[in-house]
C-alpha cells in the first residue's frame, strides 16, 4: 500500500514537475525526486521481504503510509511552498 501511494505521488509529481518546468518557482523537481526516492526504498524493501504487496492494509499501515507519503509533502511545503505564498 505504501509503494503504491509513493509511487502514485511520484507520478503526480512528475507530471507537474515537467508542466511547470520554465517557471520553476517551487522547485517542485525536490518534491518529485523525493518520492521517487521512497518509492525505490519501499520497492527494495518488498523485494528484500519477498512478500506479497497486501491491498487492504492493518490500520497501522494505513497509518504508516499516511505518514510517509505525507511527510515529503510537508517538507516540501514548509521548505519552498510557504516562500512563494508570502
Amino acid at each position: 500500500m505504501t509503494l503504491l501511494t509513493t509511487v502514485f505521488a511520484a507520478i503526480a509529481s512528475t507530471i507537474v514537475w515537467y508542466k511547470k518546468a520554465p517557471e520553476n518557482e517551487m522547485k517542485v523537481g525536490i518534491l518529485c525526486w523525493m518520492y521517487w526516492g521512497a518509492s525505490l526504498m519501499w520497492l527494495v524493501d518488498l523485494s528484500i521481504l519477498k512478500s506479497e504487496p497486501v491491498f487492504l492494509p492493518p490500520p497501522r499501515s494505513i497509518c504508516s503510509t499516511i505518514f510517509f507519503s505525507g511527510f515529503p509533502l510537508l517538507r516540501w511545503v514548509l521548505s519552498y511552498g510557504l516562500l512563494y505564498c508570502l
